[in-house]
């Protein structure tokens, strides 16, 4: 493969990726490494490194649509950052000791985790009109949006902000890790601890991961793990793919996004894990 064909190839894969990541919130980077990995046999931390950048990416292209139309809830996507901020930054320093094979079997575990909880919640939507959580009570992480698919206003309250805090350092740490944006488990987090509604959940999720990226960027960059043949056609195709995606989020059924979400999920860690102990 010519070095234009390497690069138009993974640039059109990168706008499916930031398409189907900006959807189900994962920042695209859940795809991105895979495919880099297993189908351009680049180096996972290479891979890594260009997801990172592809994260952020994404995470500007979606975030701003996903803010004008009031899905994202910024009290609370604010909040949870200072879980996810400590956790890339240790899980930056944490990536240059764990071994190549041992990240392909936690990126399995954890997505096969997510896809499982998923799959456990409730086929409709059930959102909480009362909380007894005090600290989401006192900073009015609470929310609302317009659901132009059900064509009504959806007003949630949230609950767990401790455990979802927790889950959120895990998060971070696994962002800066494996380089997927940490959407795998930020999305079920907020979604099932938290009991946020999916759209919400992918829409935070969104806005969250490239601070979480950039948290973490700067020491990849410093051991040069990025590498700009990589990162730049990444980072553009999948800002294409999450604008468009930004756009037919709020269009798209809430269950349609959930099995989306699980799909994706289920592919990516069965992949993963037969490299990860071949």
């Amino acid at each position: 493969m010519s070095p234009l064909d390497f690069v138009v190839s993974l640039g059109l894969v990168a706008i499916i990726a930031g398409l189907v990541g900006s959807l189900v919130g994962l920042g695209g980077g859940i795809i991105i490494v895979p495919v880099l990995t297993l189908l351009y046999h680049v180096d996972i931390r290479l891979a890594i490194g260009a997801s990172i950048v592809a994260v952020i990416a994404t995470s500007s292209g979606a975030a701003v649509t996903y803010v004008r139309e009031r899905l994202t809830n910024l009290r609370a996507g604010m909040f949870l950052e200072l879980g996810t901020t400590l956790g890339a930054i240790s899980g930056a320093v944490l990536t240059a000791y764990i071994p190549n094979q041992a990240l392909y079997i936690l990126f399995a575990g954890v997505i096969a985790y997510s896809a499982v909880a998923m799959l456990r919640q409730p086929r409709h939507e059930r959102v909480l009109t009362k909380s007894n959580d005090s600290i989401a009570n006192h900073l009015r992480l609470h929310g609302s949006y317009y659901d132009q698919n059900e064509r009504k206003t959806i007003t949630y309250k949230l609950q767990g902000t401790k455990l979802g805090l927790g889950l959120m350092y895990c998060a971070g740490m696994l962002s800066a890790l494996l380089g997927v944006g940490s959407g795998a488990l930020k999305v079920p987090a907020m979604d099932i601890a938290m009991r946020m509604p999916i759209k919400a959940s992918a829409a935070t999720s969104d806005f969250m991961i490239g601070v979480t990226a950039a948290a973490s960027a700067g020491a990849f960059f410093a051991r040069g793990q990025i590498n700009p043949i990589l990162a730049a056609p990444v980072a553009l195709g999948v800002l294409v793919g999450a604008m468009v995606g930004s756009r037919l989020l709020n269009k798209v059924a809430p269950r349609a996004v959930r099995m989306m979400f699980m799909l994706v999920l289920v592919i990516v860690a069965v992949e993963m894990l037969q490299r990860g102990i071949a």
